[in-house]
């Protein structure tokens, strides 16, 4: 590789995405750039903030607890690398945030501090990262471009004769502009320490005006542009005072002509960045006011400056506040800080300013901030919370409390590069299953009548968190009643939500969850990080009752037995290994439970419409044969069913499928509809074929010790067909295969 043509190449690549973006701008260049698009450089901070949601799109869901809305940019897919970072869940903050922001656009400005609050670990900053990022990629597409100016004077060989930078030259001619000038023609450049938008230049009363023209709704912008709301930042506001005095110095040099003053103007593109604290900007917990002013003049630099400006006394402003502006701040953990360090916030979110010493600081900036619980409840109890509340949205992050969600935490930043070992299947299903246990309160039943009142009474936390999940009613349910109770599911998810003590403000935190599960990956032993080590360290977890609080609590009618959540996990990963594990030792195949229960749905569909059925041997029409469908019904329908009652609900949930499902055309899938029955039935076979894993696992453990010569061929065939099918099917390695088979056996085989 020859490096002068590498560099060549790439300099010619950066040259022509300098000039296509645009990136250096005269001011007349600029205005017709607005007034080519109005409505992309008229928005306020907090437009540009729904346009980012708006750029990446949303998507409807359905969930067993109600239809969500989640908005794209969570995701991150415009960064893959980062989409370990993606946000899990969350959609109700996201809807929250959304009418937040569009609140903020049609008042025409920024009024309240956005507080996400919520229990530590809970997502609070992955949020608002998210947002940012967003943000970010968004500023480098054509319709996020950002714009701020400085202001340029050349050089006295550039123009020769009069003062530095404002004579006429010397051919009788004037640049229209000084913006494209190379460095070297240049004697100093100063940028607006605020990002001022470059509309600001024009007078208010003439920028008003042209403001109001060109943003009108329009044929061409289409009828559904109509809702575009002028700011108060471009309708009221004016430069900073930095730009000001360099502005009045110029139009007094130039005797009040305006547009000589502008050729000194240069617009430039900038793009957020929060490495760069440029528009977005993270503010920790500090003592200090968070902008502050620097004097300009008492730099090396001044000797560059025009003579028309040494006399001035340029304070540039500084800090946090001045790095956001046109962007976002978050303040991280803000009640950490003492009231009187964030004080100025009530002035600030209300009149978008902020007085220091010398001038006020004009901001177009949207301010986020966080908070946990209890910083919380100990601010609404001091006497200034009166003057904050009118000026704070509050929007609730809870723990997350459907498990598949919560695996995806996991399974994002739990990864065999991030270990350094094979992750088996099921590792983050048990963590992730324990964590959501812990956060689920004890359901209130006097908040429903009727049946349902007693169905919700009688949720174990398992039964609760499987309806959040999947909308799985307990086996022990009636199909009227499993109904009835899906049917409540939303309503029971959000039974708390107007309550202090809401359910997920306590619990595990995906944090201390992800520590246990890197813990677990640490051990030596472990050859891969599979789910009984992740159970140990889980049990390890719920010892330190002293450092999680969550740990502390009383346990009521099963709820918070966190000890005991760890075998519920157990058990349920147990039901798991041994469905796989027989389904790869081919005891009983998916496809014969659905042909035994398409016979059986067959039989009762035509007893319901008393309908006769041809027997295939005779040609003859027959009643449906009961004595199969009871059969059949002794296995599958609950103890105390009335028979007429369950097979008339089986085919009417069958009807309601279909209806729900109109674009269906293929064969029905019952085990979608009739996940329970489903249930009941492989395990009615299993139990048929216990004895015969039994002796499987006689020689599974003849395998896998150093016995393996005494097996016959055709067992050793047997047991090397079930590990590849484990592989295969499941994902599992050999060893975490070994281990989940032996762990199956010694907890549910050893006599």
């Amino acid at each position: 590789m020859d490096a002068r043509r590498w560099l060549s190449t790439i300099g010619s690549e950066v040259k022509g995405s300098f000039v296509e973006n645009r990136s250096i701008l005269s001011y007349e260049e600029y205005l017709q750039a607005f007034l080519d698009a109005p409505r992309l450089h008229a928005r306020t901070s907090a437009q540009y903030l729904r346009d980012v949601l708006d750029h990446y799109g949303s998507v409807e869901r359905d969930t067993p607890v109600g239809k969500v809305r989640r908005w794209s940019a969570f995701d991150l897919a415009f960064e893959p690398e980062a989409r370990a970072h993606r946000v899990a869940g969350h959609e109700d903050v996201q809807a929250a945030l959304y009418r937040a922001v569009s609140t903020f656009v049609r008042s025409g400005r920024v009024n309240k501090v956005v507080l996400l609050h919520g229990p530590n670990g809970s997502a609070k900053s992955s949020i608002v990262s998210a947002l940012v990022r967003g943000m970010e990629a968004y500023s480098k597409t054509r319709e996020g471009a950002l714009y701020r100016y400085h202001w340029v004077f050349p050089s006295e060989r550039t123009l020769r004769g009069g003062g530095l930078g404002f004579g006429p030259r010397t051919d009788g001619t004037d640049l229209p502009s000084y913006a494209h000038l190379d460095g070297e023609a240049l004697d100093a450049r100063l940028s607006c320490p605020m990002k001022d938008h470059p509309l600001l230049l024009i007078p208010r009363v003439e920028r008003r005006r042209i403001l109001e023209e060109a943003c009108r709704p329009s044929a061409r912008e289409g009828a559904g542009d109509g809702d575009f709301i002028l700011g108060d930042y471009l309708l009221e506001g004016e430069p900073c005072n930095f730009c000001r005095q360099i502005q009045d110095a110029l139009m007094g040099a130039y005797r009040g002509e305006w547009l000589k003053a502008l050729r000194h103007v240069e617009v430039e593109r900038f793009y957020v960045s929060s490495r760069y604290q440029q528009a977005a900007v993270t503010v920790e917990p500090q003592l200090s006011v968070d902008a502050g002013y620097r004097q300009v003049t008492a730099d090396r630099t001044a000797a560059a400056l025009p003579p028309a400006l040494h006399a001035l006394s340029l304070f540039e402003p500084h800090g946090p506040l001045v790095g956001a502006n046109r962007g976002v701040i978050e303040y991280s953990d803000l009640l950490k800080r003492p009231l009187e360090a964030f004080k100025y916030l009530l002035g600030t979110s209300e009149t978008a300013r902020v007085a220091l010493d010398h001038f006020v600081l004009q901001l177009d900036v949207v301010l986020l901030a966080s908070a946990n619980e209890k910083q919380l409840a100990a601010f609404k109890e001091i006497p200034d919370f009166a003057s904050f509340k009118g000026r704070i949205e509050l929007i609730r992050v809870p723990y997350l409390r459907r498990r598949s969600v919560e695996r995806e935490i996991y399974d994002q930043q739990i990864t065999t590069a991030s270990v350094g070992k094979h992750i088996a299947p099921h590792a983050t299903d048990v963590a992730a299953l324990w964590a959501v246990l812990t956060r689920l309160k004890r359901p209130l039943p006097d908040r429903y009548e009727g049946e349902l009142r007693g169905l919700v009474e009688e949720l174990a936390p398992l039964e609760k968190l499987k309806l959040y999940d999947t909308g799985e009613a307990p086996d022990r349910l009636t199909l009227q009643h499993g109904k009835a109770l899906r049917k409540g599911a939303e309503d029971l998810y959000h039974e708390s939500d107007v309550y202090p003590s809401y359910e997920g403000r306590i619990g595990a935190s995906a944090r201390e969850v992800k520590t246990a599960l890197f813990n677990a990956a640490q051990l030596p032993t472990a050859r891969c990080l599979t789910p009984h080590v992740v159970l140990e360290e889980l049990q390890a977890l719920c010892r330190d009752k002293t450092v999680h609080e969550f740990l502390q609590q009383e346990v009521v009618d099963g709820y918070h037995d966190h000890e005991a959540f760890v075998r519920v996990a157990e058990a349920e990963y147990l039901d798991v290994i041994e469905e796989e594990i027989r389904d790869s030792m081919g005891m009983v195949s998916e496809s014969q439970y659905r042909e035994l229960f398409t016979r059986y749905v067959t039989l009762v569909s035509h007893w319901v419409k008393g309908e006769k059925v041809r027997n295939k041997v005779t040609g003859e029409y027959e009643p449906p044969a009961e004595d199969r469908m009871v059969e059949f019904e002794k296995i599958v329908m609950p103890s105390g069913d009335d028979r007429a009652s369950f097979r008339r609900g089986l085919i009417a949930s069958i009807g309601a499928y279909r209806l729900d499902h109109p674009d269906v055309t293929q064969e029905i899938d019952y085990v979608a509809i009739f996940p329970d029955l489903f249930r009941h039935l492989r395990d009615h076979y299993f139990e048929e074929r216990k004895r015969q894993l039994r002796r499987s696992r006689e020689n599974v453990l003849r395998y896998l010790s150093d016995e393996r010569a005494s097996l016959d061929d055709k067992a050793r065939r047997q047991v090397e067909e079930t590990l590849r099918v484990m592989r295969d099917r499941y994902g599992y390695c050999e060893s975490c295969a070994q281990d989940a088979i032996l762990f199956l056996l010694r907890r549910r085989y050893d006599d």
